[in-house]
Formats: C-alpha cells, sequence, structure tokens
C-alpha cells in the first residue's frame, strides 16, 4: 500500500486511530448531555440539543478540543467525570503489533493528536500507548489544531522532518487532508475509529480497519 522506504516517520493520530474512539463518542454524546441535564434540571434531549449546538460553534478550531474551554462553558468538572469511565479507555486491539512493527523498521513513531494534554495524560496514564512511541504532541502545544496549517509548520520544526518522507495516520479525513495540503507525503484512514460503530467511508484517502494488512509490506524491508 505505502513504498515504505521513502517513509521515515509515521505521524500517528491517538482518539479512534490507536485508542477506541468509543470513550471518546460515549463521554461527549452520552455521560456529558446527562451530566447538563442533571445539573440544569432540562430534560435529556434539550441538553443533547445544547451540546451539538455549542460543539457545531467551535468544530474544527483549539477550543472544540479544550477540556477547559468546556469546562468553563458547561460549569462541569470534566475531568472528574472522564475519570469515572477510564475504564473505557483501551487500546485498539491492532495498535501496539503496527508500533512495535514501525520501530523494528526503523520508522520514528510520533503521536499528532488534538487532544488536551490533561485528557492525554489520563490516557496514558491507563493505556500501555506510550510504549510504542518515540515522541508526542497535543495540538495545545502549538496554539493550533491540526485542521491550521501552522500546526504542520511547527510539527515539521520541532522534529526536523521532511514532510514528504512522513506518513499520517488519522480517522478524520478533513485533518488528512490538512496534512496532505501541508505536504505530509503519504496519509491513511483508519475506517472502525469506534469499536461500537459501523465502518466510515472514505472518498479522498486510502483507508483501513486493522493495522496487520500493512505488517507484511512494512517488515519485508527489515
Amino acid at each position: 500500500m505505502f513504498p515504505w522506504h521513502d517513509i521515515d516517520t509515521v505521524l500517528l493520530d491517538m482518539d479512534g486511530t490507536l485508542l477506541d474512539l468509543h470513550f471518546d463518542n460515549h463521554f461527549w454524546l452520552s455521560l456529558i448531555p446527562k451530566a447538563l441535564s442533571e445539573q440544569r434540571n432540562i430534560s435529556e434531549s434539550a441538553a443533547m440539543e445544547w451540546v451539538e449546538a455549542n460543539y457545531q460553534k467551535v468544530d474544527g478550531t483549539l477550543d472544540w478540543y479544550c477540556l477547559d474551554y468546556w469546562e468553563q462553558q458547561m460549569g462541569l468538572d470534566i475531568m472528574t467525570l472522564h475519570k469515572t469511565l477510564v475504564e473505557k479507555i483501551q487500546l485498539r486491539q491492532d495498535s501496539l503489533p503496527f508500533l512495535y512493527a514501525l520501530e523494528k523498521a526503523n520508522k520514528k513513531r510520533i503521536l499528532v493528536t488534538n487532544a488536551h494534554p490533561k485528557g492525554l495524560t489520563l490516557k496514558l496514564a491507563h493505556t500501555d500507548l506510550a510504549l510504542g512511541l518515540d515522541a508526542m504532541i497535543s495540538s495545545h502545544e502549538t496554539g493550533y489544531p491540526k485542521e491550521h496549517p501552522l500546526f504542520w509548520q511547527q510539527l515539521f520544526e520541532r522534529f526536523d522532518l521532511d514532510p514528504s518522507r512522513c506518513l499520517f495516520i488519522d480517522d478524520n479525513e478533513t485533518i488528512l487532508a490538512a496534512a496532505k495540503l501541508a505536504g505530509v507525503g503519504h496519509q491513511l484512514g483508519v475506517a472502525n475509529p469506534d469499536s461500537q460503530k459501523p465502518n466510515k467511508l472514505f472518498s479522498d484517502f486510502p483507508a483501513i480497519d486493522d493495522y496487520h494488512q500493512l505488517l507484511h509490506e512494512l517488515l519485508k524491508q527489515v
């Protein structure tokens, strides 16, 4: 699928790409509306309408991913609520085999996430994800989300990357397009980010639902 001899670095999204997105979907689309319903003494459907409208207002911006922003907007203790669901923070079953294969093939592995640092810390504490990474960056460190070209510019400079020799993997097609526009040489979608939902269809990028599909070609060069 990819010319692995032309790829030095694999840039990896976290939620939905290496971790099961079920945690985040359940948290933001189920637990949060329920908590708002109880807090404001409104129906869950009314709370869900508020949630959807306010998510849409900041979609694609850094605020959308910012736990501090949502704590202020909602008046909820977001991190305490996160901690009530830690059992749902799960690695995809194929993530570590893929990450270890990348190491064996001498590819640098960098986590590239829009996740807020507080959420990132929580997820690293409850999974073995860090064992399969060489470096990581949250977009909140740069002041720009992955949707913005200046995020990619800072990423390339920080890690001294040749973007043409990078592969970027994400479950969001909009962000894959942003990476391509920024000069990343190769892109790959993840069709099954949430283990509890049907596969997604990608229109502009190749996508897989199991990293094991990549291992044979990847390890042929070892």
